[in-house]
């Protein structure tokens, strides 16, 4: 029963559909196309690409016979679209460069790369190396801020390979990792390690990189201009070495800015300092430390400041002069004389003046204070200058150099202490090496000097050395008729008299010389002259001689007597007049003439026995030993001891004082 009734439901379903499809090759036909339509359009919109296969395949199964045929007639005429394909996935596009558009490289070219290969073998080595995978890794640690971890694998690689390619960057590395750590002692440590650097590589392009980071760790370290400024010297130093040692390094232009930043912090300090004496009217010092930042910072921002406070530093100086009053019951000659010195010495300080303000109005033309050096040259009446139009171009190409402040620089030096770098030009060559400081005692010299030439120009006092005074002969009228002394010959060894000729008779010393001769050639050992002292007939006897006896002190012999001549007084006219021909110049010698003879050192007496008062075989009671052989107990204090043990007694029983 139940397959009877399925038979028959197919059997009408068949016929249903003979009777809408007539034939069934061209409803193949027809929903071929439509679903070759569908997947062009599915392309477009891939989205729902099966929703609308279905939509147009039941549209094409409702619709009849006659519009199926038309619009498969329609869709076979029309001409296909190219590029149209039945997947969902697009071909690669194959561009494909044409002979003009390929670039070719010179030979220059492919030799410079062939260079830069050999010159950073780093580069073309190969990554797996121990040596290179350490560096890798330490450069990793530096990056994320595991500075330790960084410089252990660094000296591990210098320890295990000595002959690394990557020694130098290593090395190298170790110092940059405690610049990036920071602080002080770290700042510290870097610095010695970049010293070291420059030591082992004098010559390498990575020497000028050290020099440089050595300029910045005493930069960073900078205080402000009223603060201690010795980090700001060693900086200034440090960036100028850098110049020096290596003109061609690609970090000279950002060594000349810096050395720019840290010369306009000095200046400031010195300006400072300036103003402080200003405002106690210590016009010399004001005049020395302004003088300073004139000639040895020229790029700093406020030389127009400078210029103007040293023209009325100098104003004031001629204002005190200006004050000075003439004596009172000065004479009418006195006072003419006294106000033309006034008036010279006026013109003095006005031309310096005159100077320091000139020179705002002709190199500083755009800058902020020129107006008032205009100003102060009007009131002095004397005439403004004109600047070239070259010298108002650098002007105004210094000035549009400097920074500008913003919001941010403001805050950041009010709440840091750090020195106010903004203003500092970019354009300029920076000096290398200071010019030499004007010292306000000098600058006070000079005044005085200043004064004594313009009130006393006649007076010309002599000036003689300190202490010299003339020297008075003892004997004027022998020593005005003496004849000057001349250079006497050599000496010579003479005939020197035998011993025992004639020598109980009196002598004195004579000196003998040789006749004056033609100088011998001179030779490269140094000459000695010898002085002979023989007796002469002729001359008077000895004036001292020794005692006929000498005394004779106890305990010693008595000496063997001998016959010589008495003794005879020296002359009083030795004293007072010495001898011009003495070989001493008339200088004595120290001491008595006569010397006394002392007595001879006595013999120690000898020294007595030592006695031993002990008598053999005794002892101190003390030192006998028990007859039992024991040593007996010591004695029983009940005060301290316990009365059972005899132990030193604890706890309250050692405060009862009874």
């Amino acid at each position: 029963m139940t397959e009877s009734t399925t038979s028959r439901h197919i059997q009408i379903s068949t016929i249903k559909d003979r009777s809408l499809f007539p034939n069934l090759r061209a409803a193949l036909t027809v929903a071929a196309l439509l679903a070759a339509t569908i997947g062009a359009r599915a392309q477009a919109a891939p989205s729902a690409p099966d929703a609308s296969a279905q939509t147009a395949a039941s549209q094409a199964a409702a619709s009849p016979p006659a519009a199926t045929q038309t619009a498969a007639t329609q869709a076979a005429a029309a001409p296909a679209k190219p590029g149209i394909a039945l997947s969902n996935k697009k071909a690669p596009k194959v561009h494909k460069q044409k002979k003009d558009e390929k670039v070719v490289l010179s030979k220059d070219t492919r030799q410079e790369d062939k260079k830069a290969k050999k010159v950073n073998p780093i580069e073309v080595q190969d990554a797996k190396l121990p040596d290179k995978a350490l560096y890798d890794k330490a450069e990793d640690a530096v990056k994320h801020g595991r500075y330790d971890v960084a410089r252990l694998d660094l000296q591990t690689l210098l320890n295990t390979y000595p002959d690394s390619q990557y020694m130098m960057r290593a090395k190298l590395g170790v110092a940059d990792s405690w610049f990036k750590e920071g602080g002080t002692a770290a700042l510290t440590q870097a610095e010695q390690e970049y010293t070291d650097f420059i030591t082992f590589f004098p010559n390498s392009p990575e020497a000028a990189e050290a020099q440089m980071r050595i300029g910045d760790i005493y930069f960073r370290q900078m205080d402000k201009p009223d603060r201690d400024y010795s980090n700001t010297t060693h900086a200034e130093a440090t960036y100028r070495q850098m110049l020096q040692q290596f003109p061609d390094s690609t970090l000279v232009p950002q060594a000349k800015q810096r050395l720019r930043e840290v010369q306009e912090t000095l200046a400031s300090r010195e300006a400072d300092i300036a103003a402080f004496y200003a405002s106690h009217s210590n016009w010399s010092a004001v005049i020395a430390r302004y003088q300073t930042v004139v000639d040895t910072y020229p790029l700093y921002s406020h030389m127009d400041d400078v210029l103007v406070g040293l023209g009325d530093a100098y104003e004031a100086e001629a204002t005190i002069t200006r004050s000075m009053k003439a004596p009172p019951g000065a004479s009418k000659a006195q006072l003419e004389m006294f106000e033309a010195g006034k008036a010279r010495l006026l013109k003095i300080y006005d031309d310096q003046a005159y100077a320091a303000y000139s020179k705002v109005v002709l190199e500083h033309s755009a800058a902020a204070h020129v107006e008032d050096a205009r100003d102060r040259l009007v009131g002095m009446g004397l005439p403004i200058p004109t600047p070239t139009p070259d010298q108002v171009a650098a002007s105004a190409a210094l000035e549009n150099s400097r920074g500008q402040y913003t919001l941010s620089n403001r805050v950041e030096f009010f709440v840091l202490h750090k020195a106010d770098t903004v203003p500092a030009a970019t354009l300029g060559d920076p000096p290398l090496e200071d010019a030499k400081p004007t010292l306000a005692p000098d600058v006070l010299r000079k005044s005085v000097s200043d004064y004594y030439a313009a009130m006393l120009p006649a007076a010309n006092p002599p000036r003689t050395s300190a202490g010299a005074a003339p020297l008075v002969p003892s004997e004027p009228d022998s020593a005005a008729t003496a004849p000057p002394p001349t250079a006497a010959a050599p000496l010579a060894l003479q005939d020197v008299p035998a011993a025992g000729a004639d020598a109980g008779s009196g002598s004195s010393a004579v000196l003998t010389s040789m006749p004056e001769a033609s100088p011998a050639p001179t030779s490269g050992g140094t000459a000695m002259g010898i002085e002979i002292v023989q007796p002469s007939s002729g001359s008077p006897a000895p004036l001292a001689t020794a005692p006929a006896s000498p005394p004779v002190f106890p305990g010693s012999e008595s000496p063997a007597p001998a016959s010589v001549a008495p003794a005879q007084s020296e002359p009083a006219s030795n004293s007072a007049h010495p001898n011009p021909n003495d070989n001493m110049g008339g200088i004595q010698p120290a001491g008595t003439t006569h010397a006394a003879i002392t007595a001879p050192i006595e013999k120690p007496a000898a020294a007595p026995d030592a006695i031993n008062e002990a008598v053999p075989g005794s002892q101190p009671p003390a030192q006998i030993a028990p007859a039992s052989g024991k040593n007996p107990k010591p004695a029983f204090d009940k005060a301290n001891d316990s009365s059972s043990k005899h132990k030193k007694k604890k706890g309250l029983a050692k405060l009862n004082p009874f």
